[in-house]
């Protein structure tokens, strides 16, 4: 035979090997399937349509695989916890959601007082979609709605949790890395580090739950930036941000303690939500939507009210660690403890706060508290804050400097619109080193601080937020650098000096 002849028969003879080798692979590729479950069914069945399971029981004994679907038959509830086995892939996502007749009610998963509802453990690429979940049996005691577990996992990818329903989560009053929210994301461990890549939560209803909303926690989140605002031995690992997180279009109602706290995220976006009640039922410190140990969060088109106390209690907060994170577009409002929260301490840094072109009214306490640890670079711009209560604000700045060595560097307050109907003037806590004003209007209230290029005439502003023609605060203010572009309203912003306040159009008529 020759040599040519010898090289076609032994490449033929490889490639024969190789198709029966890959021969039971083939044979053992998943068949995507779909489960049924009914827990108001009574005889025991396959999981088909006509003859489902009939309690969680069978969905957490079956493990499931890429495009599989486990659907609860609507207008019944299964009650304990539901803890599927299995993952996805990255173009077959595991979905769990709903089936039957679109005039029945939500099917319903009901914790009845146990750790979690729905725990999604250890796995990767699920949809939770369209169901209602409950969890009030036992109350104060730790517990979640669904809860996003990773225990020395690596990189998890792929999880949407839509359309859901979920409801009376009550818990107890602790921020820990187990419970108790309505939404509960955590990596856990001390020897792999792991992460989220690809987690979307929106169209959510959440409401009456204690203590949190929407809740992150990471025990891989040690870096020096965080300084021991967090406790090193509980939280060892290296920083090891979850990314691709967004979070949108979400209505939280009467939340116990914190909306939506996020913490050990890179690039997470935070959009379109409504948080109507919060810090309601506990005594600690909460606030609306909050970052903690996060770099380059995006806060934007939010609205946030009823903050329940001054203890924190207002909408938004840069907690320690915080890195690069922007607040715009939002409205706040009716918050008893205020709008904006920077609090680094512990040896934690908050560095690159941004907040322009939001509108507050008639938020309580102070429009803007810092803790006593070392705030880095905070812009604040191109806001508009009115009170159309008998006083202002206490504390335009509260600067809480109860510890020692209070500092805060390069604090800038620019192009702000202050207007109020009340009385008063406007307090500040301490001297806060490194707090700058320049080009704001203060319209009603006594601003007794430095403040060039500033105006206190009548600044004709509207009832939707916009400036009356004539105002004296159009094309009044300071150019800010990399403004972001546009207005509270959508409007471009134009090359010159700016509006003051949150409008930049022109003046109305």
């Amino acid at each position: 035979m020759s040599r040519r002849r010898t090289l076609l028969a032994t490449a033929a003879l490889t490639a024969l090997a190789a198709t029966a080798l890959a021969a039971p692979a083939q044979a053992a590729h998943h068949r995507p399937g779909t489960f049924h479950v009914d827990c108001a069914a009574t005889a025991p069945g396959d999981g088909s349509r006509h003859h489902p399971w009939t309690g969680l029981a069978d969905a957490n004994a079956h493990t499931f695989g890429p495009g599989d679907r486990l659907l609860f038959h609507r207008g019944s509830t299964c009650t304990g916890t539901l803890a599927p086995r299995g993952a996805g892939s990255a173009s077959a996502p595991v979905t769990i959601s709903d089936y039957g007749s679109a005039h029945a009610s939500r099917a319903v998963i009901d914790g009845a007082g146990a750790h979690d509802a729905i725990l999604l453990a250890d796995t990767q690429h699920y949809r939770v979609s369209d169901l209602e979940i409950t969890n009030a049996a036992d109350p104060g005691t730790e517990r979640n709605g669904i809860r996003l577990r990773l225990t020395d996992y690596g990189t998890a990818r792929g999880f949407e949790l839509d359309h859901l329903y979920i409801h009376d989560v009550r818990g107890g009053d602790s921020k820990t890395l187990t419970g108790s929210s309505a939404i509960h994301i955590a990596v856990e461990g001390t020897t792999r580090a792991s992460s989220y890549d690809g987690l979307d939560i929106h169209h959510n209803l959440i409401e009456d739950v204690d203590r949190e909303g929407v809740y992150f926690k990471s025990t891989y989140s040690k870096r020096d930036l965080v300084g021991n605002q967090q406790d090193p031995a509980a939280y060892p690992g290296d920083w090891t941000p979850s990314t691709h997180v967004r979070i949108s279009y979400n209505t939280l109602r009467s939340i116990g303690g914190d909306g939506m706290k996020l913490d050990t995220t890179a690039g997470a976006r935070v959009d379109h939500n409504r948080v109507d009640g919060f810090q309601l039922r506990s005594p600690s410190a909460n606030a609306g939507i909050w970052t903690f140990n996060t770099d380059d969060t995006t806060i934007e088109y939010n609205e946030v009210s009823g903050g329940g106390n001054t203890h924190d209690g207002m909408s938004f907060d840069a907690d320690g660690a915080s890195r690069h994170t922007v607040f715009q577009y939002n409205y706040s409002h009716d918050n008893k403890g205020g709008f904006l929260l920077v609090c680094p301490y512990s040896g934690a840094r908050t560095v690159d706060t941004v907040a322009r072109y939001n509108v507050s009214r008639n938020d309580g306490e102070r429009l803007l508290q810092n803790c006593w640890g070392p705030i880095l670079n905070t812009q604040v711009y191109n806001n508009t804050f009115v009170n159309s209560k008998d006083t202002v604000p206490k504390y335009l700045v509260q600067d809480d400097n109860s510890s020692p060595g209070t500092t805060v560097h390069e604090q800038h307050i620019t192009n702000n619109l202050f207007v109020s109907e009340g009385t008063g003037g406007y307090g500040f806590t301490s001297p806060t080193p490194g707090l700058a004003f320049d080009h704001n209007a203060f319209h009603g209230a006594e601003m007794t601080r430095p403040n060039p290029g500033g105006i206190t005439a009548d600044p004709l502003l509207r009832d939707d937020f916009r400036l009356g023609a004539g105002s004296p605060a159009l094309a009044a203010g300071a150019v800010v650098a990399d403004n972001g572009g546009k207005d509270y309203f959508g409007n471009r912003l134009k090359p010159g000096a700016p509006n003051i306040g949150a409008y930049a159009g022109p003046g109305v008529k």
